[in-house]
């Protein structure tokens, strides 16, 4: 509306001014040159304005001549970046979809059209890597590390591509790299952290920690986590050698995370050795209402060494009082009540989980029938329903099962990965007994260490006490790990760790970059569970027909 006002104003002004000169038209003469022109007013400015008119037309048509080259240029330009904008796009979508033959057209359409353009490094790295060309994926992304713009995308690439190549030394290269940068990435922040939690360097992990949580990289809680999983793992390197060390370093661990159950059994331990029974059992008694564990009421039975069998019994009989019908309470007095030869509390103790028994409920079962009545009928079928039985709980890492709990995964080298739980109730399948190293051992020497680990496949753990009298139940053991004998893949795990004895194993990249992952891993060799099954089978008919034999010879 405001336009239609002006314009009306501005034509009513030329109008006005139109007639007013028409009104007095008034005489103009010019002599030039000996020439006299005379005209009106009107005529003259008529020829003024027609001038200008054609300067105008005659400077445009020349700038636009002296212009036309440039102008020719940046329109082929356009069109040439146009084309680029449209091969990169249409690339990046056949990375993303699997397509390498599109992908490889577009690529070489964006390296002639855009060639130093970065998303045209990115796109030729993606190729390479979805045609399984290493190398040229390598080499582009060296490219893309080269500039300041990509720098920090080159050097992610570069991780990704060393880590598939199964080279530790070039990935912790790289990462450190990164991790120089004013703003860490999250994936070089983490990346340094496990590498140095692989190679045993607490100390240097603990300081790499510090610096994620000052470039927030981690927040308040997994930060206390992981500084309380690093403690922790410091502190059992150090039990045997710097007690004193080892209980700051885990009563800190404590505080960090109270309901960290390797954290307060270490910390029982050596508090009780250093002679500090009572601090040691609160702590353990304030882990076990939160987390009841049989490593828990293994330290707690042994908060003073020099007490009788029946003394241990009734600390474990007050240490279950406090996590009221849970499995492991059950277990735990089970267990040192067969040591102290309390036959009948490790029965009621144990009353209550024969509906459904676990393996160690069937196993402690078996225990009880020979010392308590010499039953060995009984006993062989106790053992023969562990075959059965369900899975008790183990630690358990990335589908592998440790008898020791571990600061970090042995398989893919993630921070505070095992869990306590039946290895067969998540996602990941289970596979292995891993035996781990002593306490502190640096990880990978831990890992080679698993070559030689027990053939079972399920963890059974001991209870409180049974580590004492090994030497009463060494046929019920004998006969339990050749119940849970399995395949035995710890030569296939050797060759896991061998393949990169320097640093090993390699943490998992971000699954952000390379769009075009690798071919997935075919997983473990197929379990001989036919073998297995036969030979329990097997067992179980013996044990049968040995109980049949007995009451026939009654």
């Amino acid at each position: 509306m405001i336009r239609v006002v002006v314009y009306l104003l501005v034509l009513g002004l030329l109008a006005f001014g139109a007639v007013w000169l028409a009104d007095r038209p008034g005489d103009v003469a010019i002599t030039w040159l000996g020439q006299r022109v005379d005209t009106s007013v009107m005529v003259l400015m008529g020829a003024v304005l027609a001038l200008a008119a054609l300067a105008i037309i005659l400077w445009s048509a020349l700038r636009a001549l002296v212009r036309m080259p440039d102008r020719v240029e940046t329109h082929l330009q356009n069109r040439r970046d146009a084309r680029g904008r449209f091969a990169l796009s249409q690339g990046l979508i056949a990375v993303g979809s699997g397509d390498p033959i599109a992908a490889r057209r577009f690529m070489e359409e964006a390296n002639r059209t855009l060639p130093e353009e970065p998303l045209t490094l990115l796109l030729r790295a993606q190729t390479a890597q979805l045609c399984g060309d290493a190398a040229g994926a390598v080499r582009n992304f060296e490219l893309m590390a080269g500039r300041d713009q990509t720098r920090m995308f080159g050097l992610h690439g570069l991780f990704v591509e060393a880590r598939r190549r199964n080279d530790p030394t070039a990935a912790l290269f790289y990462a450190e790299e990164a991790a120089k940068h004013d703003s860490v990435p999250a994936w070089a922040g983490q990346a340094v952290l496990e590498f140095r939690c692989i190679s045993g360097d607490w100390s240097g992990a603990l300081h790499r920690l510090e610096r994620n949580m000052q470039s927030g990289l981690v927040d308040r809680v997994a930060y206390r986590r992981q500084r309380a999983v690093l403690l922790t793992a410091q502190a059992l390197g150090l039990e045997d050698s710097d007690r004193a060390q080892a209980s700051a370093l885990a009563l800190e661990a404590v505080k960090l995370a109270s309901g960290f159950v390797p954290a307060a059994a270490v910390a029982g331990r050596v508090l009780a050795e250093i002679g500090e029974p009572r601090k040691a059992a609160r702590i353990i008694e304030t882990a076990w209402r939160a987390n009841p564990h049989p490593e828990l009421a293994d330290a707690y039975g042994h908060l003073r060494p020099g007490d009788s069998a029946r003394e241990r019994l009734a600390r474990i009989q007050t240490l279950a009082v406090k996590a009221p019908g849970n499995p492991e309470a059950a277990l735990a007095v089970a267990g040192a009540a067969l040591y102290a030869q309390e036959f009948t509390i490790a029965r009621e103790a144990l009353a209550p989980l024969l509906d459904a028994p676990s393996k160690r409920v069937a196993i402690l079962m078996a225990q009880l029938e020979r010392m308590q009545h010499g039953d060995e009928g009984r006993a062989r079928e106790w053992m023969a329903r562990a075959l059965s039985a369900r899975r008790d709980p183990a630690w358990t890492a990335d589908g592998f099962i440790s008898e020791r709990w571990l600061p970090v995964s042995p398989i893919t080298g993630r921070l505070d990965a095992f869990e306590w739980k039946d290895p067969l109730s998540g996602e990941e399948p289970a596979r292995l007994l891993i035996e781990a190293e002593p306490s502190g051992a640096p990880l990978h020497e831990g890992a080679e260490a698993a070559a030689a680990a027990s053939p079972t496949g399920t963890s059974i753990s001991e209870s409180p006490g049974q580590a004492e009298g090994s030497h009463l139940l060494k046929r019920t053991e004998s006969e339990a790990k050749s119940v849970e004998q399995t395949v035995s893949t710890a030569d296939s795990l050797h060759k896991l760790v061998r393949r990169h004895p320097t640093l090993a194993p390699i943490p998992l990249a971000p699954g952000v970059i390379p769009l075009a992952h690798a071919p997935d891993d075919p997983g473990p060799e197929p379990e001989a569970a036919s073998e297995v099954d036969s030979e329990a089978n097997n067992d179980a008919r013996v044990a049968n027909w040995t109980r049949i034999r007995h009451l026939f010879r009654s």
